[in-house]
This record gives C-alpha cells, sequence and structure tokens, in this order.
C-alpha cells in the first residue's frame, strides 16, 4: 500500500552531520529572508544518488492530506541545486517562487521563473527545476504526495525509478 506520510523518503535522505549542516545552512539564508517554515521535521532527499548539494532539495511540508486531497510544501534549494527530472502519475502541481530565481524544464520547455511568479505542471509532464543565481524557495500546492507517484528519468533513484 502506498504511503501518504514522508516515512517513506527517509531511505532517499541525507543523515547525521551532513543534515544538520544542510539544515542549519538553509535555516540562516530563511532567517536572513525573514521567512519562518512550517512546524515539523523538514526533509532532505538525495533522491538516492548521494549528491545533494547538486541533486537535491529540503522540504517543509505544511500538510499532505489525503482526505481532501490536497498537499502544500516549501521547496528550498541551494543554488545550482536541482530537483531530479521526474514525473508524477497522479499528482497535479502548481509552482509559486517565493524566492529566488528558478529554470523550469516542463516537457520539451525550459525557461527561467522569478518570484512572484507561477507555473501549473499536469500530471505526466516530465520536469526538473535547478535554482539559478543563488538559493531559492520554492511553494508547491498540490493534490497529496504518495509514495510510488514519482517517476524518475534516472532509474537508479529508489532503484526501478519509482518512489
Amino acid at each position: 500500500m502506498a504511503r501518504t506520510d514522508a516515512q517513506w523518503t527517509l531511505d532517499f535522505e541525507i543523515k547525521d552531520g551532513a543534515r544538520v549542516e544542510a539544515l542549519a545552512k538553509a535555516g540562516a539564508i530563511l532567517k536572513g529572508w525573514g521567512l519562518t517554515m512550517p512546524a515539523g521535521e523538514p526533509l532532505t532527499p538525495h533522491f538516492g544518488l548521494h549528491d545533494f548539494y547538486r541533486i537535491g532539495e529540503i522540504e517543509y511540508w505544511i500538510v499532505n492530506d489525503l482526505d481532501n486531497q490536497y498537499c502544500g510544501k516549501f521547496l528550498f534549494l541551494f543554488d545550482n541545486q536541482r530537483c531530479p527530472l521526474h514525473h508524477h502519475i497522479v499528482k497535479d502541481e502548481t509552482f509559486f517562487i517565493v524566492r529566488g530565481r528558478v529554470v523550469m524544464t516542463a516537457g520539451e520547455k525550459t525557461f527561467e521563473m522569478k518570484e512572484g511568479e507561477v507555473f501549473k505542471m499536469p500530471p505526466n509532464t516530465d520536469h526538473t527545476f535547478l535554482a539559478a543565481g543563488g538559493p531559492a524557495l520554492v511553494l508547491e500546492v498540490s493534490l497529496p504526495s504518495v509514495q510510488f507517484d514519482n517517476v524518475f528519468a534516472d532509474q537508479r533513484i529508489g532503484n526501478d525509478g519509482v518512489i
């Protein structure tokens, strides 16, 4: 059965001192921006590739409500950090750039998004995004995040590309 909490991501996260260091660095940047993230333990996925500052992100979940079919989370990326190319089987997402600049690729289109810009990502659309010219903070509003709805181009992620 697919999980709807964040526990299924634990095998794909940085751990121990590396995690503490990444969260402290992100926390200092967010504090400098005058922002407070939601309470709770952030996720720090390296997506199984063990190269967090190149391919990874920090996720601050606001809500993941399966019953009411909505999810909200902040995605923090360090400069030049990328979320790997993937698509969702079911999840429909909308991205809002809170801080920084993001280079977004959706399908065959690549474009830059700046603070205040919004992009809706339909299901089954291959996408990736990269913080460009400094760290970035993205608000994702979507259908719930559930296990096995993330299909990654890199087959090393989740051993079969699906997590």
